[in-house]
């Protein structure tokens, strides 16, 4: 069984190009140790600006190192969230679903959510414009905060070195 990957069939796999079967293989065997090294050498090689990606956060968004101790959240477009932990949702253009008629622009007839019992938020970065990411919620919820990583203990107790 096959446990270790070059950098292009990750490329391949981040691309949505790695053959089904190969993504089976490689999401079931055990992880080569620089497998995340390699996927975020994938993904720096992605985008345009140079600050480096220390966590993916969505299909869009990254933490990155933004000169000595910053760390902030970034947009695949190079849009600047600011502090990673702040809640990025609350610097994007936000999209409420709360009525019929906007909720069946993306539902069938009778297959929408009640209103009056919850709405839609949309985010999108105000760069792009690109839709980062979706809420389904009761009306007047706070915006959900996902995900606040300890960069620290993933980098020194997970991957054993210094950020």
């Amino acid at each position: 069984m096959k446990n270790t990957y070059t950098h292009e069939e990750i490329k391949q796999l981040v691309d949505g190009k790695l053959p089904r079967q190969d993504v089976h293989r490689m999401l079931s065997n055990f992880k080569d140790t620089d497998r995340f090294d390699k996927y975020l050498k994938v993904l720096q090689e992605k985008v345009s600006w140079k600050e480096k990606i220390l966590l993916p956060l969505a299909l869009h968004l990254f933490i990155v190192q933004q000169g000595a101790g910053e760390r902030t959240v970034k947009c695949r477009c190079g849009h600047d969230f600011g502090d990673y932990r702040k809640n990025w949702k609350l610097k994007a253009n936000i999209n409420v679903r709360n009525t019929v008629e906007s909720l069946r622009e993306i539902y069938p007839h009778m297959m929408h959510c009640d209103p009056d019992w919850m709405e839609i938020r949309e985010f999108f970065c105000p760069g792009c414009l690109t839709l980062l990411e979706t809420e389904a919620v009761p009306p007047g919820y706070p915006v959900v905060f996902d995900f606040l990583p300890d960069l620290e203990t993933f980098y020194t107790k997970w991957l054993g070195r210094k950020i």
